[in-house]
């Protein structure tokens, strides 16, 4: 079998947030929010909408390719498709990078629905911080960006010190924190304490239509 994937210019999530300063400028508070719709809704299709469902097993920023519009499409999946499970559950198979993978990978082998939901949650991270998942040019404290990020989730004032500077500072604080709210979530290490993708599109949408809202609504506080 041959896999043709359609050719995407403007390249990767992980490029753009890691490699291309100039291109990270255009990537607004919206923006960062509909990727991560797009990508959650991806998900969704696989774990809950088609039958039987596929675990990913390689979800992370390199595999997410934006097109013109910045419009997120994900890639990587033909591995998974070529080898469902309907146990939802994998073992030696799994491709997930380090710095994605969900504790209970690290601890047992095994790779679920759920873990996709750990690796979405990176990514979740590397859109709010604008850091790698692994970072060994950073502070020790600082290299693993889960271990980091995570404990300042819910603390407004850390959390306004993480969010990426090619931002300037312009995002709706209302916003950010459920933003994150949905990171501390899917980020749990205890895999039945993650939501299915469903629910995380479900805040996502809900995110997306304030955002909406606060567009038409010039001059009031962002939510």
């Amino acid at each position: 079998h041959i896999l043709v994937y359609e050719y995407f210019a403007s390249g990767s999530l992980y490029d753009i947030l890691h490699m291309a300063d100039e291109t990270t400028k255009h990537l607004t508070w919206n923006i960062r929010v509909k990727i991560a719709l797009g990508i959650a809704r991806a998900l969704e299709y696989l774990h809950e909408i088609i039958s039987p469902s596929i675990v990913h097993r390689n979800f992370k920023s390199a595999n997410i390719l934006l097109d013109d519009e910045l419009n997120p499409h994900l890639s990587d999946c033909g591995v998974a498709a070529l080898n469902p499970t309907s146990d939802r559950q994998v073992s030696t198979q799994v491709l997930s990078s380090f710095g994605y993978s969900a504790p209970e990978y690290s601890m047992s082998g095994v790779y679920t629905v759920k873990s996709d939901v750990y690796s979405f949650g990176v990514v979740m991270l590397e859109l709010l911080t604008g850091r790698k998942p692994l970072d060994s040019s950073r502070p020790r404290s600082e290299q693993s960006l889960v271990r980091w990020a995570t404990p300042q989730l819910h603390d407004i004032d850390a959390l306004a010190k993480m969010v990426d500077p090619a931002m300037k500072g312009i995002y709706p604080a209302k916003s950010l924190s459920r933003f994150a709210d949905i990171v501390a979530l899917c980020c749990q290490p205890e895999p039945e304490f993650r939501p299915p993708m469903s629910e995380v599109v479900q805040s996502l949408v809900r995110l997306m239509q304030r955002a909406s809202l606060n567009k038409r609504m010039m001059g009031d506080e962002p939510g």
